[in-house]
């Protein structure tokens, strides 16, 4: 059996699950993959992106929801001056956005040990959800005979 990643043309879109973001490929294309994320689907209508900050604590990172994009921004604290004999943790600001398809909302968030985990859900409205119609058929030919001879008796 072939498979295919198609996790490029839809890593920042939540809720469409094939849709081409845009945005998204641009970033790609300019290099911009800072910092890096998971986006999962824990089940039908809930997906969780799970962004790696490691270097940065909670108070240093902002979530904005709005509309149908959800808006992770990181800017570090200025520290004393350390001398660094290698710096492979990188702590530069960053923005990272991501589209949201209608009727998804984001639920929470978490940090544990340098992982963001942002948790989100698709709620359809009621009105909005497919329902079963019943159908309504005619009454037998013969359920008016019963009805006049029940009458007549």
């Amino acid at each position: 059996m072939r498979t295919y990643d198609l996790s490029p043309l839809s890593r920042s879109t939540i809720g469409f699950d094939r849709l081409l973001d845009l945005a998204e490929t641009a970033q790609r294309a300019a290099g911009d993959t800072y910092p890096p994320y998971n986006i999962e689907r824990l089940s039908e209508d809930r997906y969780q992106i799970s962004l790696a900050v490691a270097g940065f604590s909670p108070d240093e990172i902002s979530i904005t929801a709005e509309q149908n994009v959800v808006t992770i921004e990181g800017t570090k604290t200025e520290q004393a001056k350390r001398e660094y004999l290698y710096r492979g943790i990188s702590t530069r600001q960053f923005k990272r956005q991501f589209s949201l398809a209608d009727y998804v909302q984001v639920t929470g968030a978490t940090f544990d040990n340098g992982l963001l985990q942002i948790n989100l859900v698709r709620e359809i409205p009621e009105a909005m959800k497919p329902r079963r119609i019943a159908i309504r058929g005619a009454p037998p030919a013969n359920a008016n005979i019963h009805k006049i001879e029940a009458n007549a008796a």
